[in-house]
């Protein structure tokens, strides 16, 4: 897969989500339709993913298994993978600049 994406992409499997996240460096935001941070902070993602920043959106109530698999208790979460290992994380809604820096950029 590309490392860079315009859009943030969806992993609506874990076969999905697994494909995602093993190779390079991985923004993923685990978000849910009801959550109104998710929702404010979604220009935000959209900025950086425009930037090249590859992200993947995972909905944790479609995929409470890998939301679980990775002690995601309150969203928004955000994950950086690299290689499909975590490397850091966030939780609640970030400015484009602080997603920036949480990806290392």
């Amino acid at each position: 897969m590309s490392q860079k994406a315009e859009k943030p992409e969806h992993a609506d499997t874990p076969r999905e989500f697994k494909d995602a996240v093993d190779d390079g460096r991985v923004l993923v935001d685990f978000y849910a339709d009801w959550c109104a941070p998710c929702r404010t902070m979604e220009p935000a993602v959209e900025e950086v993913a425009d930037e090249g920043v590859r992200v993947v959106k995972v909905d944790i109530d479609e995929n409470q298994k890998t939301a679980s698999a990775y002690g995601v208790r309150s969203v928004p979460t955000l994950i950086v993978f690299e290689d499909g290992e975590p490397v850091t994380r966030a939780v609640g809604a970030k400015s484009a600049d602080e997603l920036r820096e949480l990806v290392g950029r």
